[in-house]
């Protein structure tokens, strides 16, 4: 089934996924988002065969499309139809009944924003007694759990069934002329977010299903299940699909793509935070592949954009009362957001949170309690590196000390024995079981909002990334690095207490005060 995106759409994220939920949030706060529709897929009706399984190759996460014939591009002049007044669907197949949770009205489904449409008004607020729908998925708790070894289950009732539920071809290529765009991006969206574990097609320009079902397929591959093994993750949960009006980074000098956070993300510190690439696509920020400058470069290039980004994250933060990061676009100047996510906070980052946002009153003190938890309260004084002849310095990316041999693979790094810091020029998610083997990751490109940097912090291991000098260090040859200042240093280094924190410090006193009571 497909659903339209809109401040309108009440469906569960069960059913669409967490990231469309917050884009439905991003249009209900009037902010600037590229129109969009959700492809759901219900789960297979009791009975029905599941087709046998094709060969799938396990390649990157994120790639463009393929050139598409020269006549099967749609004319983006050409004017959308009138959007219909029910989900679009194939009307060749049976309609599959759907799960339990969704209640589906087909008269609250709002007509698409063309791709043109810079905001979406707010709605009036819905009643009291109606659940709100766009809450961000929670993170995701880490465990250890990890079996290298083990192969890709055959869950979610088979993924190929799955596939054979999606809309006809006709369905799709119908729903994309409607969007009016010249090109789209096709992605992932599980209820629960698994940052660049499943793949994306970006800038199709012709048939959109094959891009859809490589995103389907790519539930079950290796990066995907070990990411969801180490999480916690159910496999049988499944995944929804996003097909967006593609914008442009690398439309002309004045456009480019990054992340920006709310708040940092390794000390909390209560300004934006992120990176940014002028001239280029979202992919190359994420990816590691580029050097990225600091977010602040935007005030002086692209002041406009900087001032409307910075709206919207405080934004954002007063409707989730939490901190949020966003992957943005800006396109000759003009800026849009692609998705919105929970802020991805290391534990000591996330006590100051807890505690900032209490003295704002956006949460009260016992709230901030509850939502740090043991393992991160525990966490949350970081070591730092003693005295040692530094060898090399880049950016800290995710706090702490780790020590180990030097893997160059992520194949090697689970083969080997004993503890290994990962070096690598940059990750992927292909380097998922690597990452999740390593005590630490070390790469020579890339920023703090690249994939390296986004999987240590979720996984609460020491990250360095845009290292120089890195093609000095041979496998097996024994390191250590200080995640929070980016050195890295020659042989096993003592680490040495964090300093003392003060959020830490009130937030156990408020912490008892709740038990007293």
């Amino acid at each position: 089934m497909i659903f339209w995106l809109s401040p309108h759409l009440t469906q569960p994220t069960a059913l669409i996924g967490a990231k469309a939920q917050g884009l439905v949030t991003l249009m209900r706060l009037g902010l600037p988002v590229p129109a969009a529709f959700v492809i759901a897929i219900p789960p297979r009706p009791a009975g029905r065969p599941a087709p046998p399984p094709p060969p799938t190759a396990n390649h990157d996460a994120v790639r463009p499309a393929p050139p598409p014939p020269a006549t099967a591009a749609p004319d983006p002049a050409q004017p959308a139809p009138p959007p219909p007044a029910t989900a679009t669907h194939d009307p060749t197949q049976p309609a599959p009944p759907p799960p339990a949770t969704a209640t589906h009205d087909p008269t609250q489904l709002a007509p698409s924003s063309p791709a043109t449409a810079a905001h979406h008004p707010a709605p009036s607020p819905p009643a009291a007694a109606t659940p709100d729908p766009d809450q961000l998925a929670p993170s995701a708790p880490t465990t250890a759990t990890y079996d290298p070894a083990r192969p890709a289950p055959a869950n979610w009732t088979d993924v190929r069934a799955h596939r054979s539920l999606l809309p006809s071809d006709e369905a799709l290529k119908t729903a994309v002329v409607r969007l009016g765009a010249e090109a789209v991006s096709v992605r992932s969206g599980a209820a629960v977010s698994m940052p660049g574990m499943m793949n994306t097609v970006l800038d199709v320009r012709g048939p959109v299903a094959p891009a859809v079902h490589e995103v389907v397929e790519s539930w079950n591959t290796r990066r995907a299940v070990a990411y969801r093994d180490l999480h916690g993750i159910p496999h049988d949960l499944g995944t929804a699909v996003i097909v967006q009006a593609m914008v442009h980074g690398d439309r002309d000098d004045r456009s480019g793509s990054g992340v920006a956070f709310s708040r940092n993300p390794g000390s909390g510190s209560p300004e934006p935070y992120g990176d940014v690439l002028f001239g280029d696509r979202g992919d190359a920020v994420v990816s590691g592949e580029c050097d990225t400058l600091p977010l602040t470069a935007l005030h002086d290039r692209e002041p406009t954009v900087w001032t409307e980004l910075v709206s919207a994250l405080t934004r954002l933060e007063a409707h989730y009362r939490d901190a949020c990061h966003v992957e943005f676009t800006f396109e000759s100047g003009r800026l849009w957001l692609l998705q919105v996510r929970p802020g991805g906070l290391t534990p000591r980052a996330a006590v100051r949170v807890a505690v900032d946002l209490a003295d704002e009153g956006l949460i009260d003190c016992s709230e901030a309690v509850r939502r740090v938890s043991p393992h991160q309260l525990k966490a949350a004084v970081t070591p730092r590196m003693a005295a040692a002849e530094i060898l090399t310095r880049g950016r800290g990316a995710s706090p702490g000390v780790a020590t180990g041999r030097v893997a160059l693979t992520a194949d090697n790094a689970v083969r080997m024995s004993g503890p290994v810091i990962l070096v690598r020029p940059v990750t992927s998610p292909l380097d998922m079981h690597g990452l999740a083997a390593a005590a630490g990751v070390v790469t020579s490109r890339g920023g703090p909002t690249s994939h390296a940097a986004v999987v240590a912090r979720g996984l609460g291991k020491p990250a360095v990334v845009g290292a120089a000098g890195l093609d000095q260090l041979t496998e097996g040859t024994l390191i250590t690095i200080d995640g929070s200042s980016g050195e890295i240093a020659l042989g096993e280094v003592p680490s040495a207490p964090g300093e003392s924190d003060p959020h830490l410090r009130r937030l156990l006193t408020w912490a008892a005060a709740t038990h007293r009571h």
